[in-house]
């Protein structure tokens, strides 16, 4: 074989050996992150409803996303991996209740979901494919009702101030595991409960303690906004 010949031929199996490391990489954990509507509203200048109108006010779901124990995560695994909306046609109308879109112009949630697959879905490939991606997502939403949960313990989206810590405690007494919880700042400059991340294992079905917690950006009392 001539040297530029097999020079081609070893950079190709170098590139396919690579594709396919990335492609199954590991990971340690997933973060399940829920988002309430009503701070991403006040998070960005504008939200706009999905074509299917407003969400109920409810935590809907933002992600589920592979993570390594040192705080890093991995992202765009596949590219090969392109999302296709037949895969979860029985889920959509599920998707569009619990896992909604907030972003503008209004659309249906296509680009939304596409997005989580191809950045984050697609690391979690050694684990769940396409469709049991998003029904994991559907199924832990269902297992953590985090809006319940924060009601019992009197911490309800109705714009007053609520302890900071006592809304970790009434979601650790709910779930059994300490959750992260991630702050944004409104206009008017007030603290609010914007994302809570949950740790769950990396078959995606079951809730775990946090080997790393996000840094979140809360201040010791945060705003629990109307939606």
């Amino acid at each position: 074989m001539e040297p530029t010949k097999y020079s081609i031929l070893i950079k190709l199996l170098v590139i396919q050996y690579l594709s396919i490391l990335c492609v199954s990489q590991d990971f340690d954990f997933f973060y399940f992150v829920q988002q309430w509507p009503g701070s991403y509203c006040d998070t960005k200048k504008s939200c706009c409803y999905p074509k299917t109108g407003k969400p109920a006010a409810d935590f809907g779901i933002h992600g589920l996303w592979p993570n390594y124990k040192d705080g890093s995560y991995p992202s765009n695994c596949n590219p090969d991996s392109e999302f296709d909306k037949s895969q979860i046609s029985d889920l959509i109308s599920s998707l569009q209740k619990t896992w909604p879109t907030l972003s503008c112009p209004s659309n249906d949630g296509v680009n939304f979901w596409t997005h989580e697959w191809e950045k984050h879905g697609t690391c979690s490939e050694s684990e769940l494919d396409q469709h049991d991606y998003f029904q994991a997502g559907l199924k832990l939403k269902e297992t953590a009702n985090l809006l319940q949960i924060l009601k019992d313990a009197g911490i309800k989206p109705d714009d007053r101030f609520y302890e900071l810590d006592s809304i970790v405690d009434a979601i650790k007494e709910g779930t059994k595991y300490t959750p992260g919880i991630e702050c944004n700042v409104d206009q008017s400059h007030n603290t609010q409960l914007y994302q809570i991340y949950m740790c769950v294992d990396t078959s995606g079905s079951d809730f775990i303690e946090c080997p790393i917690l996000p840094r979140g950006r809360c201040q010791s009392s945060v705003q629990f906004p109307k939606f």
